[in-house]
């Protein structure tokens, strides 16, 4: 396996992410667009990115600048036990309130309360676990 969110891994993630049931067809159906990048708390920039365009993820690799909707930030560690077993709802919750996961960028707040985001969101991270 690539390193997390280096751009092989991300471009795996691409992949996943347009096959994985109940994400890129859900977020189609809303019209879902957005540049999401993904690191690790403390850094200065994140590392990878995916950008994606009415629900389909059209790019994945390293973060270059790119105005971001989305920066998400967790420690290595928690990304990677994330990796290995996705949480669901609840699991991203309390990560969110304990501060493990961070919104650098974005309204997690805003995201959980539209349930047409909610559950794709949650399928990202087993779609992580797939890249």
């Amino acid at each position: 396996m690539a390193d997390l969110f280096s751009p092989d891994w991300m471009a795996s993630f691409q992949n996943v992410w347009n096959t994985e049931p109940g994400l890129a067809d859900e977020l189609s159906a809303i019209g879902f667009t957005s540049t999401i990048a993904y690191g690790f708390l403390g850094d200065d920039a994140p590392l990878g990115v995916l950008v994606v365009e009415n629900g389909q993820a059209v790019s994945g690799g390293a973060y270059n600048g790119e105005e971001l909707s989305w920066d998400l930030r967790a420690s290595k560690g928690d990304w990677e036990k994330w990796v290995k077993k996705a949480p669901g709802m609840m699991g991203l919750g309390m990560a969110y309130t304990t501060r493990k996961l961070q919104f650098i960028v974005g309204d997690y707040g805003g995201m959980m309360k539209d349930p047409r985001m909610a559950g794709p969101f949650v399928k990202s991270f087993a779609a992580m676990g797939k890249a």
